[in-house]
């Protein structure tokens, strides 16, 4: 998304400081909305739904409450739902505090579909993905990438919906959600200390404190994808496997065997979408444009008061 930003060496840097630390306080947020809905804790920590925070929903809003949200927010089935305890009753105070979950989780689902299309795109222009040709456009009106904000939508609504029937499914897509993030940052980040003496540094860097701490991310990526690939039960068994990683196994092959086979051929780079000379115009034009101001101004004759 940096592409779509002025300065972008030093934007999109920022921008990812921003977003992290905004991300903490939502997610803090969220956790205590979740925290503070608790109306039995051994019943959710024990539910029959399989999902603590399906639990939650339906202690405080209720079944079709319940439904709504875990459908459209966390793609949890109804079938999960309607293995509550009959006895569970929404109240007020719940319903309040659960305004703060859903509204977390809408600015979350909102900038998963943003930053996805951004990406799909870029992919797209670059070639990289099936029918780029058809999805390398943007719209006249809205001046944005609608296909792959289609495209983004349809592919998450059919990696959620095994989850309508397996709780299984449901911690494999979440699981797959926090290790592609990670690996994402951390393929960048392991090429910056693989490559240290042929890294040239942006703008924005941590200066002696860039090293170590590319050093430190890649461990946190690498423990952090392990434990998300680990099963959630024991014994394992179909039911319990976490199938995460066949999903990110499918996603590496696919990626470097479209490398291996064709892409290594002819992608030298992302596309440029406008040229040196005329980013070097735009710049000039800006420069005459302010020059023409300033000449202007100091012709506009001032009064003896105002020099004064």
């Amino acid at each position: 998304m940096t592409e779509e930003t002025r300065n972008a060496a030093m934007a999109g840097s920022i921008g990812i400081i921003t977003a992290i630390g905004v991300s903490a306080v939502l997610g803090l947020f969220l956790l205590l909305g979740l925290l503070f809905s608790i109306q039995d804790l051994e019943r959710t920590v024990d539910t029959p739904t399989g999902q603590p925070v399906a639990q939650i929903f339906l202690d405080t809003v209720g079944e079709k409450g319940a439904i709504v949200l875990m459908y459209f927010c966390c793609g949890v089935s109804s079938s999960a739902a309607e293995g509550r305890n009959n006895g569970a009753d929404g109240g007020r105070g719940g319903t309040r505090r659960q305004v703060i979950v859903i509204g977390a989780m809408f600015f979350c689902g909102t900038f998963s579909i943003t930053s996805n299309s951004r990406m799909m795109y870029a992919f797209s222009r670059d070639g990289a993905i099936p029918g780029h040709r058809f999805f390398h456009k943007v719209d006249e009106k809205t001046k944005s990438p609608i296909r792959t904000v289609w495209l983004a939508c349809t592919l998450s609504f059919i990696l959620g919906l095994p989850s309508l029937g397996s709780s299984v499914a449901f911690s494999a897509a979440t699981s797959i959600a926090t290790i592609g993030l990670y690996i994402s940052y951390g393929i960048p980040i392991a090429l910056r200390v693989v490559y240290g003496k042929r890294f040239k540094r942006g703008p924005f860097h941590l200066g002696p404190f860039s090293y170590p701490i590319a050093v430190i991310s890649c461990l946190w990526i690498i423990f952090i994808a392990i434990a998300f690939i680990l099963p959630q039960a024991n014994p394992v068994d179909s039911q319990t496997l976490n199938y995460a990683v066949v999903a990110v196994g499918i996603v590496v092959v696919y990626a470097l065997g479209f490398w291996l086979v064709s892409a290594r051929r002819w992608f030298t780079g992302p596309v440029k979408q406008i040229t040196d000379v005329a980013a070097e115009d735009t710049s000039s034009d800006v420069v005459d444009t302010k020059s023409a101001i300033q000449k202007e101004a100091e012709a506009i004759p001032v009064s003896e008061d105002r020099k004064s």
